[in-house]
C-alpha cells in the first residue's frame, strides 16, 4: 500500500470518526426540540453533548487540514465549488457554539426557547448540508480539464442530492436520540423520545433507501462486491437499531446507528477509490489519488506526524468521553449552566 493509498484510508477515517461523533451530537441538538417543550427536560438532553461537542468537531478540522495537506488539488477545487454551502454550514456551526454558551445566561423562557431554535438551525443545516456534499461526491461534480469546478451552487442541488442531504439529517436525528436515551436517567422522557426516534427512523430508512438506490442505479459507486456489501450492512443496521429501540434496548440501538454511519462512510469512500472527486464532464478529468496529491516527501512527512499525534488526540478524547460517561439525571443540571 502506497502512501497516496494510506492517506485516502486515513482522510476516510477522520469523516468516519466525525460522522459518528458529530451525527449524534447534531442528532442531540435536534431532538432536544423536537422531544419536548420542558425546560428541565432540553437542559438534560444538553448536557449530555455540552462536554464533548467541541471535541467533536475537531474531526472535522483534523479531516479537512488532511486533506489539503494530502490532496491540495481536492481541497481547493471541493472548497471552491462548495464555497456557498460550506459558509452556510460555518455559520450554523457558529450560531450552535454560541447558543450552547448563551442560552443558559438569563433566566429567561423566551430567552431560552431563541437559543434552542439556534442549536436546532444550527445541527439540521449542517447535517443536511454534509449528506448533500456527500452526495455530489458520489454522483459527481461540474469538473473540468483545469480541475475546476465549472457548475454553480445551485448545481450541487439536484433531487438526488437533496434526498442525500434528507437521508443524513434524519439518520443523525434518530442517531442522537439513540445516544440520549442511552444517557439519561428520567424514564418519561426516554420514551417522548423513542416515540419521536421511531417516526424519524422510520423517515430515514425510506431516504437512505432511496439514497442507496440511487447510487446504485445512476452511479458505478456499487459496482463492485465490496461497496455494495458495506451499503447492505449499514441498511442491516439501522433496521436492528430500530428494532432494538422499539424494544428499549438503547445501548444496543446507539450500537445499531455508529455501525450504520461507519459502514456508510466505508462503502462511500470504498466505491470512490481510486477517485475522490468525480467529474460529470468528462470522467478522465476526475481528481484521484495520484493526480490531486502531494509530493512524496510530504506524504512522508505528514505520515511520521500522524503516527505521533494522531494516537495522542484519540486517548485525549477518549478520556473525556470516559471522564463524562455515566447517566444524566435531574440532579446533574441544579446549579450549573448545562
Amino acid at each position: 500500500m502506497d502512501l497516496n493509498t494510506i492517506w485516502f484510508v486515513l482522510i476516510g477515517v477522520l469523516f468516519a470518526g466525525f460522522f459518528l461523533l458529530e451525527g449524534f451530537d447534531y442528532g442531540v441538538g435536534m431532538v432536544s426540540m423536537l422531544a419536548t417543550n420542558d425546560d428541565t427536560e432540553r437542559r438534560m438532553m444538553l448536557r449530555t453533548i455540552t462536554p464533548v461537542w467541541d471535541g467533536n468537531e475537531v474531526w472535522m478540522l483534523t479531516a479537512g487540514g488532511a486533506t489539503f495537506a494530502a490532496f491540495p488539488h481536492v481541497y481547493a477545487t471541493m472548497f471552491s465549488g462548495m464555497y456557498l454551502a460550506l459558509f452556510l454550514m460555518l455559520i450554523g456551526l457558529i450560531l450552535r457554539g454560541v447558543a450552547f454558551e448563551f442560552r443558559d445566561k438569563l433566566e429567561d423562557i423566551k430567552w431560552r426557547r431563541l437559543w434552542d431554535m439556534a442549536i436546532f438551525i444550527g445541527s439540521a443545516l449542517p447535517a443536511f448540508l454534509w449528506g448533500v456534499a456527500v452526495a455530489n461526491l458520489v454522483s459527481g461534480m461540474k469538473i473540468d480539464a483545469n480541475m475546476i469546478y465549472a457548475g454553480t451552487f445551485f448545481d450541487l442541488l439536484t433531487p438526488g442530492t437533496i434526498i442525500g442531504g434528507a437521508a443524513f439529517l434524519l439518520v443523525f436525528a434518530f442517531h442522537g436520540a439513540a445516544y440520549l436515551n442511552m444517557r439519561l436517567g428520567r424514564y418519561a422522557l426516554q420514551e417522548k423520545i423513542k416515540a419521536l426516534a421511531l417516526k424519524l427512523g422510520l423517515l430515514a430508512a425510506v431516504f437512505y433507501l432511496m439514497f442507496a438506490f440511487g447510487m446504485y442505479a445512476c452511479t458505478g459507486l456499487l459496482s463492485t462486491t465490496m461497496p455494495l456489501v458495506l451499503i447492505g450492512l449499514a441498511v442491516v443496521a439501522f433496521v436492528a437499531a430500530m428494532v432494538l429501540m422499539k424494544a428499549g434496548l438503547y445501548g444496543g440501538s446507539f450500537a445499531g446507528t455508529a455501525a450504520a454511519v461507519l459502514f456508510t462512510t466505508a462503502g462511500i469512500f470504498g466505491g470512490l477509490f481510486p477517485n475522490i472527486l468525480i467529474s460529470s464532464l468528462n470522467p478522465a478529468w476526475s481528481l484521484n489519488i495520484y493526480n490531486a496529491s502531494s509530493t512524496p516527501y510530504t506524504l512522508s512527512i505528514m505520515t511520521g506526524a500522524a503516527c505521533v499525534f494522531v494516537p495522542i488526540v484519540l486517548i485525549y478524547q477518549g478520556m473525556a468521553y470516559w471522564h463524562f460517561r455515566g447517566t444524566i439525571t435531574e440532579a446533574d443540571i441544579e446549579g450549573n449552566h448545562y
